[in-house]
Order: structure tokens, then sequence, then C-alpha cells
């Protein structure tokens, strides 16, 4: 399991996150990105990798 963080002090909510994620783990609430179903993360990095504001942290529990 992965714990999904997003730095909202960050993020700018442009939802590269949840667009890229092939585990619908982001959605965007109040114009900030939200991993809801942090759960599902596959580890895959996608979300990071494209984080224009590096706002997101992946990592094993």
């Amino acid at each position: 399991m992965y714990i999904v963080t997003v730095d909202s002090a960050k993020c700018d909510g442009c939802e590269q996150c949840s667009n890229i994620c092939p585990s619908e783990v982001f959605h965007v609430v109040d114009g900030k990105s939200d991993p809801h179903q942090a759960s599902e993360c596959s580890y895959c990095l996608s979300c990071v990798e494209s984080c224009p504001q590096t706002a997101i942290a992946v990592s094993e529990m």
C-alpha cells in the first residue's frame, strides 16, 4: 500500500495528476488536487512526474 500526499500550498489545481492517473486516485476539490482514492495507487508515479508544481509525493507504507 502507498501513501499519496498533495502539498496544497504548491498545488494549483491544474488537473494533470487526475488526467494522467490510470487508477483514478485524484479529483480536484476547491481548486486543489485530492487523492481521495489513495488506496487504489499502483505506484506508477505518473502523477509525480507530471505535476508541474512538484506538489505530489508517493511513498510506501
